[in-house]
């Protein structure tokens, strides 16, 4: 039987209150039906009286480019105006809010603490609180599962926090935005008027490919399910000189540069993954972002098993490789955004760990024993379990 999400239920729904009030909805074309129609045009279609949407990072279109500033606009789709939230703010404003009762939240999410819709759902819990008006999340499913054996670390240190990461929580968390809500608004106190719509037929063991739905993509850079599996360990590429396949068909999916000794690396990625992992190289050339137009060596990964599969120590250890391997070739860069315009402590911002680059000069064994502790979360499913919705 196929999940049905949140937006789902509720236009299955014979008794919505709040229908015909005045709702402003967070969503993009990454939220979808079960039939793959868009949330926010299924809902108008419905007779939900939605009069304004707002869009979080990539735009109601999810396909600005990743870090860009997004503008306000039209929505082709509803003909409604868009706020954006990207932008020139994070978060409505007053006179955003002053013309409906409903704020109406849909936004699909992968699962991953440095993935900006959280967050931007995070200021829409403090938005709600401050102005007494009625928070409604239409929940999704974890596309990575919401196995709490598969979570993990680092936990984000206080002095990292930002856009990418504003309170504490594992960089991969196993739960559903509508079960952080949850958390947030009350381990933080927020006490926002709140309610989550549950998805239906979603089990915490499932991944993406087991909901019987096809993969929206949910941002330019993140275009397939097994994408989804790689991008928690992958994306600490970004605070470096290596592309992480960027605007090419292996985005989060390979690590590449010109001077990339693939078959060195392949060998050291088989000494300590080959029972999770399988390594194939691969050339490809960047369209833009780093080595832009020019021809990469890389190494594309396929995951054997999701479920025994840990991305994110795996991200750290790649890190950790190419740099013993090319001691002259590899460099920290900064990683420019709207949120973080000098593109500064990148890395200590992903990982949620203060000076996270000293970590790469320990010694290897000392170095996995680190990445190990660090990602070790044991205690996070206990800590959350009170919010769980599935």
């Amino acid at each position: 039987m196929s999940v049905l999400f949140g937006v789902d239920v509720l236009l299955q729904s014979d008794s919505v209150s709040w229908k015909n009030h005045r709702i402003g909805m967070i969503t993009n074309e990454g939220a979808s039906t079960q039939t793959m129609a868009p949330s926010r045009l299924a809902l108008q279609k419905a007779g939900f009286n939605l009069t304004k949407l707002f869009s979080p990072e990539h735009g109601i279109s999810a396909t600005g480019a990743d870090g860009a500033p997004m503008l306000n606009g039209v929505d082709e789709l509803t003909d409604l105006p868009i706020i954006s939230l990207y932008g020139q703010k994070l978060t409505p404003t007053a006179e955003d809010l002053a013309d409906f009762d409903i704020l109406l939240f849909d936004v699909p999410d992968v699962g991953v603490r440095f993935y900006t819709y959280l967050w931007t759902l995070s200021y829409l819990l403090e938005t709600s609180a401050t102005h007494s008006i009625k928070l409604v999340v239409l929940d999704r499913p974890n596309p990575i599962s919401g196995n709490f054996e598969l979570c993990e670390g680092p936990w984000l240190n206080d002095a990292c926090s930002s856009f990418i990461g504003r309170w504490p929580l594992p960089i991969r968390h196993g739960c559903t935005l509508g079960e952080l809500a949850q958390y947030y608004n009350s381990e933080r106190k927020i006490n926002a008027p709140i309610q989550i719509i549950a998805c239906q037929h979603w089990e915490r063991a499932m991944f993406q490919v087991d909901w019987g739905i096809p993969f929206v993509p949910t941002s330019p850079a993140i275009q397939t399910a097994t994408t989804t599996i790689l991008y928690p360990g992958l994306c600490f590429l970004e605070a470096t000189n290596l592309s992480e396949g960027r605007s090419t068909n292996f985005s989060f999916e390979a690590v590449g540069a010109t001077w990339l000794n693939t078959p060195a690396l392949v060998e050291q990625i088989k000494l300590f993954m080959d029972d999770e992992l399988a390594c194939r190289l691969i050339q490809f050339i960047p369209q833009h972002s780093k080595f832009a137009g020019e021809e990469c060596n890389g190494v594309h990964f396929i995951v054997k098993d999701p479920n025994q599969f840990k991305p994110v120590f795996f991200g750290l250890l790649l890190i950790k490789l190419i740099k013993a391997l090319h001691p002259n070739e590899f460099k920290w860069t900064p990683y420019k955004t709207f949120v973080n315009p000098g593109g500064i402590q990148h890395l200590d911002k992903l990982s949620g760990i203060l000076n996270a680059e000293k970590l790469f000069d320990l010694p290897m064994h000392s170095f996995i024993h680190q990445c190990t502790k660090e990602t070790s979360v044991k205690e996070w499913g206990s800590m959350v379990q009170p919010y769980l919705l599935y």
